[in-house]
């Protein structure tokens, strides 16, 4: 008797595990598979690179200056570039490279470990004027240089 009783709760058991409960629907959707959250850090094309439209532009590397402090890189940064949480922008070795270009990818797209994707943000134009402000850092031009 006491065989039986047990088979027939294992039964019982079973049969209600594979019951789904009332609350989940079913579907036959593909799973989703993952997708990056924005743009993939690093340069998309291999074409010539644009030239800064503004280089060595004194007013420009002003405005790159007041656009540097109005969306923060300052507080990665350094008010003046000389890095923080964020490397330092002052010196010549650059990770991923200190040509006009470069530095226009690295604004627009971000890099990995830190720093934000500022394409949706900024114009064109107002990112040349952040590079322009960039290349000004320890030269003759640099706007509002650090005493």
């Amino acid at each position: 008797m006491r065989v039986a009783v047990v088979g027939a709760l294992t039964m019982v058991l079973a049969a209600a595990c594979m019951e789904r409960p009332a609350d989940v629907l079913t579907t036959t959707a593909p799973v989703p598979l993952p997708t990056a959250v924005g743009p993939v850090p690093g340069p998309h094309d291999s074409s010539s690179p644009p030239a800064n439209p503004f280089a060595e532009d004194r007013a420009a590397a002003g405005q790159g200056r007041r656009l540097f402090n109005r969306f923060n890189c300052s507080g990665c940064h350094g008010d003046h570039g000389g890095g923080g949480m964020g490397p330092s922008l002052r010196d010549v070795d650059w990770l991923y490279g200190n040509g006009d270009a470069q530095i226009f990818s690295s604004i627009t797209e971000g890099r990995a470990h830190g720093m934000p994707t500022w394409g949706p943000k900024l114009s064109p134009d107002q990112t040349w004027q952040l590079v322009t402000y960039l290349k000004s850092l320890r030269t003759p031009l640099e706007p509002q240089p650090p005493d």
